[in-house]
């Protein structure tokens, strides 16, 4: 596969567009809005740094990092154990909710595509995971685009925070101008979270953000929202 190619591939994985359901959940922000922690541009953009760094980069991220080479080496029982470790660290109803239908639309998408998701839908498939959890699975389409590691973690990171930063553009709510300056932000910010990611290892990989899981906990009952996390 030539570099054109695998880099397309990881802009298609990348994008607000894959029917993942990616813009139907803020991951908590909604209620931190709702709690008023987030009010603004500086608070939101303060939110989601924080979320890249003590969130993402120490659980999402570093499973990636570690499901892709497992795909590419075919290690099923590496890949259950790391499926396993994601479900059972979401802190909440609703983020396991999300990992899990999120991991299942994106098996579906590649079985959707014929034969450019065959390889993809195979694998998933073999690994029997019940239910494919959204980071493993994404690591699989990952490894089968030929793009390096750095970079299909750039490309998960950079999605994530499209995704988020439009989360918080409908709820705070923001303009696309300061959307696009704390995306700005946190471009600049995720080369030094990919870094921290590949560099954990299953002792020190964590989920632990307590306050994002009591905001996300209160957000499975909060009044008028937008949004399904």
């Amino acid at each position: 596969m030539s570099t054109t190619d695998s880099l397309l591939r990881t802009l298609w994985l990348a994008s607000p567009a894959l029917p993942v359901g990616g813009f139907s959940y803020s991951e908590g922000l909604e209620a931190a809005v709702d709690a008023g922690i987030v009010h603004d541009e500086g608070s939101a953009a303060t939110w989601l740094s924080d979320q890249l760094h003590l969130g993402l980069a120490h659980s999402d991220l570093a499973v990636i990092a570690q499901a892709i080479p497992a795909w590419q080496a075919d290690d099923l029982t590496r890949i259950r154990a790391l499926n396993a470790w994601v479900l059972t660290t979401r802190e909440t109803q609703e983020l396991r909710q999300q990992a899990e239908q999120m991991g299942r639309s994106l098996l579906d998408w590649a079985r959707s595509l014929g034969d450019l998701g065959e390889g993809v839908a195979t694998h998933l498939q073999s690994a029997a995971l019940s239910p494919p959890s959204y980071p493993v699975a994404m690591a699989c389409a990952a490894a089968a685009s030929g793009a390096s590691l750095h970079d299909s973690l750039a490309g998960f990171a950079f999605g994530w925070a499209e995704n988020i930063v439009q989360a918080a553009i409908k709820s705070v709510p923001l303009g696309q101008s300061a959307g696009q300056r704390i995306l700005a932000r946190l471009v600049r910010e995720i080369p030094k979270a990919i870094t921290l990611a590949r560099s954990l290892d299953d002792d020190t990989r964590q989920a632990f953000a307590p306050g994002l899981a009591i905001l996300s906990a209160r957000h499975e009952t909060q009044y008028s929202r937008l949004f399904r996390s």
